[in-house]
């Protein structure tokens, strides 16, 4: 029997619900008119806009700029004209400008080929990562030069590729290493000439054996220096601290990063739009999306351009009565009603859940202990929670508020129903102001 690695602290096991989407292969979604295409969907400074009302845009043609060093370039995945510029709220309540962009119903795609295979050195590769506005493809959306940009006097012993995709419903990184694993293996090897670690590891949960058994035959046929290591089905396996805990482990200190303890961890999504930036000379455009949950219908992955509406993406399923929607997973993903909320770089997933049967009754807490057990940081959520409730925002600060993962865990096993994330996340906002 093989040995399933994982974290040792805290967790919890929701039902993975992969059933609904994982049997469904990656369909190319091509029904949009209207695109709308934000300038701050990434972690940072939005990008400055380079276009204005009325210009015509080409797909793959840069329309925002990075303002800083963590920021991202932003490019039209379509050819259209900009119809207007204005400003929404995203599904994670981010108010950000947005280009509004009128497809092109007669010439609406850019035609993405392979180009000449080419030597590039690390420093050209990171460059381009930069101008195609790549960042993480797990949610976070953190802006991926920045990641794989590595200060002098640090080193790279291990570059650690997450393929878990522990969030119930989601299986967009599934299909993709099922359908596209000798693209994603070759841009990981595009990620390990930058960074230029000692050891390549992938993590993948347990629940994806036929994705561990694809790529460890292309890993054996093309002789890359690639080892996958399966992992025990846990959430939140898929954090980059509890993944390197499992894989190598260390242990990232509190306030610090990965690099820290010499690792570099790149998403399964991420690595395959670095293949198509170098391969195909592709921006990040277009993403897989899981269309899913108990509401839903037709449950799909698909193939969807940057700045689609979510109501376009209902159209193709019947969508029954549903609380809410969701971008991202149950755990940590952004509950919202506007179906004209597009999608965005970091949308991995829209979900619609059924409704309750019951309302959620919120009870004091009976001091049981369950989110101390389940919390993988070892917080105490319980006293986070109360010393917010009261105002005590700098004691919250001084008992390590700021390591919270808002990973959900306490608020899951809580039956008090309390509102732990949601306190955690106005502890962490009021905190550093």
């Amino acid at each position: 029997m093989e040995f399933l690695a994982t974290f040792r602290k805290g967790g919890v096991h929701p039902k993975d619900k992969k059933e609904l989407a994982n049997r469904q292969p990656i369909e190319p979604f091509t029904a949009v008119s209207e695109l709308i295409v934000p300038l701050s969907q990434h972690t940072g400074s939005p990008a400055k806009p380079l276009k204005a009302k009325g210009d015509v845009v080409v797909a793959g043609e840069k329309i925002g700029e990075s303002t800083s060093f963590i920021s991202a370039n932003i490019h039209s995945p379509v050819n259209g004209t900009i119809s207007d510029i204005k400003k929404i709220t995203l599904a994670n309540s981010v108010i950000s400008d947005a280009f509004v962009i009128t497809v092109d119903s007669e010439n609406p795609f850019g035609k993405w080929s392979l180009q000449e295979r080419k030597e590039y050195t690390g420093a050209e590769l990171l460059n381009l990562v930069k101008e195609m506005g790549i960042v993480g493809a797990g949610g976070a959306a953190f802006p991926t030069h920045v990641k794989l940009s590595i200060p002098r006097g640090k080193k790279v012993n291990d570059l650690v590729i997450n393929g878990v995709e522990c969030e119930p419903y989601l299986t967009s990184d599934h299909r993709l290493m099922l359908e596209r694993g000798e693209e994603i293996l070759e841009g990981i090897l595009y990620v390990a000439k930058i960074v230029n670690p000692q050891k390549i590891t992938i993590g993948i949960e347990n629940n994806k054996r036929d994705a561990i058994d694809n790529l460890r035959q292309i890993i054996e046929e093309k002789g890359h220096p690639i080892e996958i290591v399966p992992l025990k089905v846990k959430y939140p396996q898929g954090d980059e601290k509890q993944l390197l805990k499992a894989i190598i482990k260390r242990e990232v200190p509190s306030g610090k990063l990965p690099l820290d303890v010499g690792a570099v961890v790149v998403n399964i999504g991420t690595a395959f739009a670095i293949w198509e930036a170098v391969a195909l000379n592709k921006p990040f455009i277009e993403r897989v999306v899981t269309l899913s949950g108990e509401s839903i219908k037709d449950k799909k992955n698909l193939l969807v351009p940057i700045g689609t509406k979510v109501e376009d993406l209902l159209k193709l399923t019947a969508c029954e009565e549903t609380d809410n929607y969701i971008a991202g997973g149950p755990m940590m993903g952004f509950a919202f009603w506007d179906t004209t909320t597009p999608i965005t770089k970091g949308t991995s997933g829209i979900l619609a859940l059924a409704p309750s049967k019951k309302g959620r009754v919120t009870t004091p807490c009976i001091s049981c202990g369950r989110c101390i057990t389940a919390c993988p940081m070892g917080l105490q959520p319980t006293k986070l929670y109360r010393l917010i409730d009261h105002g005590q925002y700098e004691v919250a600060m001084a008992n390590h508020l700021m390591d919270c993962k808002e990973c959900g865990c306490c608020a899951y096993v809580c039956p008090a129903n309390l509102p732990l994330v949601h306190a955690m996340k106005l502890g962490k906002r009021v905190g550093r102001k």
